[in-house]
């Protein structure tokens, strides 16, 4: 089922946000943008879990939108910590990439919900 892919994804996303904001912060790198990047990033899986239980069609479009300006505010983050020196182009690669494939997932199925609810 997508939906379990899309949760199980922002999941394993929201851990590596987790690590790798606490090897920056032992790095004492920028520790106002990293306590960003961890609420937008750890966000992202909360709002996807949280949409799995909406009380409607309606909550649950809500949801995944908050899930997606969340993943736009990880990516914008990620990006200055980036191009600041404060991570390695191979951590910030993978993070990137990942942060942009739930991104994909979370347009294709507002994309998916958002048609159904209009042919009704």
């Amino acid at each position: 089922m997508a939906d379990s892919v899309l949760r199980d994804k922002s999941k394993e996303f929201a851990k590596n946000i987790i690590f790798l904001c606490r090897e920056m912060k032992a790095e004492i790198k920028e520790a106002p943008i990293i306590n960003q990047m961890l609420r937008s990033g750890t966000s992202i899986g909360a709002n996807i879990y949280e949409a799995h239980y909406a009380q409607s069609t309606k909550d649950f479009i809500s949801k995944l939108e908050i899930a997606q300006k969340e993943c736009y505010e990880t990516e914008f983050w990620l990006d200055i910590l980036f191009e600041t020196g404060c991570m390695s182009q191979e951590k910030y690669n993978k993070m990137h990439n990942d942060c942009g494939a739930i991104r994909r997932m979370l347009i294709a199925s507002l994309n998916t919900v958002k048609h159904k609810q209009d042919e009704i």
